[in-house]
């Protein structure tokens, strides 16, 4: 059995921020983007240790998702659950990026 997945408030509010832009442009593009960006953190529940650590913060791992995408989780083995902290777009400005 494999991990629990849960959103942190600012993941659910980065996921929207990228569906809310993209939708301006292409509903239907955003709609595929949220739904395959939360299907490929939500399949971190059964490989959670696949992402590579952050240098700076070695408790926080990290994944890519092409072309733009860096989900950034948390695991807690003991309580077998992966923490989804961020959606980060790449092609954004990093002095604005925190892992909080």
């Amino acid at each position: 059995m494999g991990h629990k997945v849960i959103f942190s408030a600012r993941s659910n509010q980065d996921l929207g921020q990228v569906v809310e832009f993209l939708a301006q442009k292409n509903p239907a593009a955003a709609e595929r983007l949220g739904h395959a960006l939360v299907d490929h953190a939500l399949w971190l529940g059964a490989m959670p240790l696949i992402g590579a650590p952050v240098r700076e913060r070695p408790q926080v791992r990290r994944i890519f998702h092409r072309p733009w995408f860096l989900i950034y989780y948390r695991v807690d083995d003991n309580a077998r659950v992966v923490e989804i902290i961020r959606f980060w777009d790449v092609r954004q400005n990093p002095a604005g990026f925190t892992l909080g």
